[in-house]
């Protein structure tokens, strides 16, 4: 894609924009994981400990996900794209919705909620058109099958990927995400300095690093703004009157 003109827009989005389409973070004060600590159901010590309870979990994320329908930022931002621009979307959720509203370039730092894979070789990956997984589902090596999701204490598979792909990034937008996780936190340090950087999020003002522009919007509100305004004038630019 070296040779590829069209305005790159690198989009980092959190947990903040699937909220909007009601799947619950994993901070909030409501929802499923408020009634389970992290380390009983998203670590690899919670796998060995209980398997069937980490299971369970995520089977009704799974449910979850699958009752959630894109919102007016990810159709945003896949209309983007359709005119003609280069969208790609680096995610550290683990639902489908991006894709379900259209994006093509997707890559998810933390796993997909939609797949399964072995327990022994993480690159046996199963889909998940329907129902969730169970004691005794098996891969092609007869081992478990667990979550297709990077549990907390894991390493991020992809993160030299998505280091690669906002160092080609003319705008980089940051979506509903706290900017507290890491490693997926840093990739602000790899986008190049003379890239803009914008962060869109009710919390923007102190949320945002130093150099980054905010716009204190929700994501169904402000990603649709500024892609209107990009749609307008065919390039990638940060309008004075969001500001603020």
């Amino acid at each position: 894609m070296a040779n590829d003109s069209r305005p790159h827009l690198v989009v980092f989005s959190g947990s903040g924009i699937s909220a909007e389409s009601g799947i619950q973070t994993f901070r909030a004060s409501d929802g499923l994981w408020a009634e389970h600590r992290i380390e009983e159901v998203a670590t690899p010590e919670a796998w060995r400990r209980d398997p069937a309870r980490v299971l369970n979990f995520y089977n009704l994320r799974r449910a979850q996900v699958r009752r959630a329908r894109p919102n007016a930022a990810h159709r945003a931002l896949a209309a983007l794209e359709r005119q003609g621009f280069r969208v790609s979307i680096i995610t550290q959720n683990i639902d489908d919705l991006h894709e379900r509203a259209g994006s093509r370039n997707v890559l998810h730092l933390h796993g997909e909620i939609l797949k399964a894979r072995s327990t022994v070789d993480a690159r046996m990956q199963y889909p998940l058109p329907r129902g969730g997984i169970e004691l005794g589902d098996i891969c092609d090596k007869g081992s478990q099958l667990r979550p297709d999701v990077v549990w907390f204490g894991e390493a991020v598979p992809h993160f030299s990927d998505a280091c690669e792909i906002v160092a080609e990034a003319d705008l980089l937008l940051v979506v509903g995400t706290s900017l507290a996780v890491m490693p997926a936190a840093s990739l602000l340090e790899c986008t190049p300095l003379e890239t803009p950087s914008v962060l869109v999020d009710p919390e923007a003002e102190s949320l945002a690093p130093p150099g980054v522009t905010r716009i204190s919007q929700s994501a169904g509100k402000g990603v649709p703004a500024l892609v209107r305004h990009w749609r307008r004038e065919g390039r990638l630019w940060v309008p004075e009157i969001l500001l603020g």
